[in-house]
């Protein structure tokens, strides 16, 4: 049986600006990497559009999150999105299989590292350059909810309602940032 304990554990703010999150996922590398690139697999755990795969390239990101779960309401304060929200972003590094990295609104960045494990893959997501509580707040709250998403799909699991899930890790985010700040 595998010890798939890393898929539960939350992101590790490693430095003032930056989180981390690990998680395992069936391989073979090629496809977890298709669902990091493929607009449409993309599309069915965070954000469907094109993708330039080389340095420059463009990043879409349409994000619709009544399309990632059964969950149809939006809270309140998320109203906004509710049709969908879009945003382009830049590639800054890229090494497929193995490692993507791209600008994300408004000044931070993200990278996905791939590690093959056996027949599994290690997905290393970095968050960096995020530098107020607010967006580390949603950043990690964000991120944690949709690599549930992903880490269901991969394995054919049921999928998470998102805001219901989104709530419940930003509670505990918001916990652990207050402890942080506090040191």
């Amino acid at each position: 049986m595998k010890d798939l304990s890393v898929n539960k554990t939350y992101g590790t703010f490693t430095s003032d600006s930056e989180v981390r999150f690990q998680r395992l996922l069936p391989g073979p590398i090629e496809t977890v990497w298709e669902y990091l690139t493929d607009s449409e697999k993309r599309g069915t755990w965070l954000a469907s559009g094109t993708m330039e795969l080389k340095v420059g390239g463009k990043v879409e990101l349409n994000f619709l999150h009544s399309s990632l779960s059964d969950e149809k309401t939006y809270p309140e304060r998320f109203k906004e999105m509710e049709n969908g929200i879009s945003g382009v972003e830049t590639i800054t590094a890229i090494d497929a299989p193995r490692f993507l990295s791209f600008t994300w609104h408004p000044n931070s960045e993200v990278s996905f590292e791939l590690q093959e494990k056996g027949e599994d893959v290690l997905l290393t997501l970095r968050h960096y350059k995020l530098v107020d509580e607010f967006g580390k707040l949603m950043v990690s709250s964000g991120w944690h909810t949709h690599l549930d998403i992903l880490v269901s799909k991969l394995y054919k699991e049921s999928v998470p309602k998102f805001w219901q899930t989104f709530a419940h890790h930003e509670s505990i985010y918001h916990e652990t940032l207050k402890s942080i700040v506090k040191k």
